[in-house]
C-alpha cells in the first residue's frame, strides 16, 4: 500500500497527493489528480514562477521601486517590504525583518501590470501556465491566494522547479536561496521563526522548527502550503517533490500530520 494513502484518514472529504522524482516522472500518486482545488498561498509558487520570468525578460527589474517607500521589487518577494500580512499597514522598514504579506505579491502583480499593460493572470497563463501544459490551472483574483488548480497541472510545476525549462537554472537557484539573512519573522502557523528565511516568493525549510515538512527534509527544501490544506515542496538535494491537496483549511490536524506525512514520503523515497 503506498505511504500517501494516509491522506484518506486527513479530515477532509477530499485529498490527493503526487510525488515527482528528478526525472520530472510521478513516482507515487494517490486520489484524484484532475480535481480541481483551491491552491490559498500555494498560489504563490505559480505568482514568484511569473515575476521569475518577468525578471528574465526584464519587464521588471528586483530594483524597482514597489510597495512602500524605500521598498523593492526585491523587498515584496522577499516578504521584507513591510507590510501587514492582508492590509495596507506598514510595520517595519523594508529589509528590517520578515513580514509574510498578501498585500506584498498584490503589490507585486500591480507593478508587473504597470509596467507591462499585462494583466497578471494573463502574463501567468502565457508565460507559465500553457508551456507547461496546465490546462485546469488559473489565478482568478488576488496572485497571492485565488489559484485554482490540479494535482496533475502542479505535478507538472514541479517538475519544471526539479528541471526548469522555462527559466534559466540559476534564475531558479538564485530565487531559491535565502534574501535578506538572518531576518526573524511569523511562519503562519507555526509561529515565530529566527530566521525565518525566505526566498524570491519560495518559502526556505532552513532551521526553522516547527515546520510542516519532515525534520529529516535538507535546509535547502524550499516550497509553500496553503490555508485551504494544499502544500507543494521541492527537495532539491535528493530531487523530489510532493503536491499534497485537500479541502480542509489548515489547522492543527495539518500541524499534526503534514510533518510526519511528508517525512515518511522522503523516506519512502530514499528506501
Amino acid at each position: 500500500m503506498s505511504i500517501l494513502s494516509q491522506i484518506d484518514q486527513w479530515p477532509s472529504a477530499n485529498a490527493v497527493s503526487v510525488v515527482i522524482d528528478g526525472h520530472g516522472g510521478v513516482v507515487d500518486q494517490h486520489g484524484d489528480v484532475d480535481r480541481v482545488y483551491s491552491l490559498a498561498s500555494v498560489t504563490k509558487l505559480l505568482s514568484a514562477y511569473t515575476f521569475l520570468v518577468a525578471l528574465e525578460e526584464e519587464a521588471i527589474s528586483l530594483d524597482d521601486p514597489a510597495g512602500p517607500e524605500g521598498s523593492t521589487v526585491h523587498h515584496l518577494l522577499a516578504h521584507t517590504a513591510g507590510y501587514d500580512f492582508d492590509s495596507e499597514t506598514i510595520r517595519f522598514a523594508p529589509g528590517a525583518k520578515r513580514g509574510y504579506s498578501n498585500t506584498g505579491f498584490e503589490k507585486l502583480a500591480a507593478h508587473l501590470e504597470a509596467q507591462t499593460s499585462i494583466s497578471m493572470a494573463d502574463y501567468a497563463q502565457e508565460a507559465v501556465f500553457a508551456p507547461l501544459g496546465m490546462a485546469s490551472t488559473k489565478i482568478a483574483g488576488s496572485c497571492a491566494k485565488d489559484g485554482r488548480s490540479t494535482a496533475a497541472d502542479l505535478a507538472k510545476f514541479a517538475a519544471e522547479l526539479l528541471n526548469p525549462t522555462i527559466v534559466a537554472r540559476e534564475t531558479l537557484d538564485d530565487a531559491t536561496r535565502v534574501h535578506y539573512e538572518n531576518l526573524a519573522g511569523i511562519l503562519p502557523g507555526y509561529g515565530r521563526q529566527n530566521p525565518n528565511d525566505w526566498g524570491l516568493g519560495f518559502e526556505i525549510r532552513s532551521t526553522k522548527n516547527p515546520h510542516w515538512t519532515g525534520k529529516d527534509h535538507p535546509a535547502s527544501t524550499f516550497g509553500h502550503f496553503g490555508q485551504s490544506g494544499t502544500f507543494l515542496w521541492v527537495d532539491p538535494e535528493h530531487r523530489l517533490a510532493c503536491v499534497t491537496l485537500t479541502d480542509k483549511n489548515f489547522g492543527q490536524w495539518a500541524v499534526d500530520a503534514w510533518e510526519p506525512f511528508n517525512e515518511q514520503v522522503l523516506a519512502s523515497q530514499l528506501s
